[in-house]
């Protein structure tokens, strides 16, 4: 009598400093396709894996801005080279989510990562300068990262969403700690997957799965959390995240309602909102 194989179902884990833990909880919660069926059971983060994200992509930043712009818009490239060699499985969980289409949200996440890719070593040139002065000085006006980001993804775009939040937060030099979203978690995880594979250091972009609810104020709480980008937040908790932003005046970023496949979702200032310009005063002769 033939053998009847059974699949491997898939364990989603949560992905911190380049690698892929379960919860410390052992807790876990199950990720439905829009039809019932169960797809996954994926970690369920805790308040201590939200903090050992945050150390992690403390831990990185320094190094991740001080890689040449260059040589970050080379590697977010190869994210977006990565994910077109794993499309299938991408345009998969679409449509397990109930994507109306998902090859197109695919391709506009791939797109997005290789336009921002672009920007890295182009935001300097835009945006800073050499400001006149009245005086025996030069002034210059110089962008840098602000820090560790934390990323909430829209419930309803888990991939091109995420993307369009991820991509500019970190061209720029910063490091980022992602919230998946709840209802669909397994592109988040699935783009975990593409990053490890690919030149992004470790800790430069943790994602963890779980409740939005218990996650949120923990990481719009965390003080060592320079800005949050509150797009996934929904809007009952979005006035309790940014209360508890400001206890180290964490800045509040989110990304404007427009369509996500057009133009104007995409944005040298969706970069520069994440960052900080420092100016910088320089006797002339010395």
């Amino acid at each position: 009598m033939a053998k009847t194989r059974v699949p491997v179902r898939r364990t989603a884990k949560l992905y911190i400093a380049g690698e892929f833990p379960r919860s410390e909880s052992g807790r876990s919660y199950e990720a439905l396709a829009h039809d019932g069926r169960l797809l996954a059971r994926a970690a369920m983060a805790s308040r201590k894996d939200l903090r050992d994200a945050v150390k992690a992509a403390r831990a990185a930043q320094p190094g991740w801005a001080g890689k040449t712009a260059f040589n970050r818009g080379q590697i977010l490239y190869r994210v977006a080279e990565l994910m077109e060699g794993r499309r299938g499985q991408f345009e998969a969980e679409l449509d397990d989510a109930g994507a109306e289409d998902p090859r197109r949200g695919v391709d506009a996440s791939i797109d997005r990562w290789i336009w921002y890719a672009g920007w890295a070593d182009k935001i300097g040139q835009l945006l800073g300068g050499t400001n006149p002065v009245a005086g025996p000085y030069f002034n210059f006006t110089i962008p840098e990262p602000t820090g560790v980001v934390g990323i909430v993804a829209p419930p309803d775009r888990s991939l091109l969403g995420l993307v369009s939040q991820l991509a500019p937060a970190i061209v720029s030099g910063n490091t980022a700690v992602v919230l998946a979203s709840e209802p669909s978690p397994l592109p988040a995880v699935s783009l975990g997957e593409v990053l490890a594979t690919s030149d992004v250091p470790g800790g430069v972009v943790n994602i963890l799965t779980g409740l939005t609810a218990e996650l949120v104020p923990w990481l719009a709480g965390h003080m060592d959390v320079n800005a949050i980008d509150v797009t996934g937040v929904p809007p009952d908790l979005a006035v309790e995240a940014e209360r508890l932003s400001a206890e180290n005046v964490k800045r509040v970023v989110r990304a404007r309602e427009v369509d996500p496949f057009s133009e104007q979702a995409q944005s040298p200032y969706d970069v520069t909102a994440l960052m900080e310009f420092k100016t910088v005063w320089h006797p002339m002769g010395a």
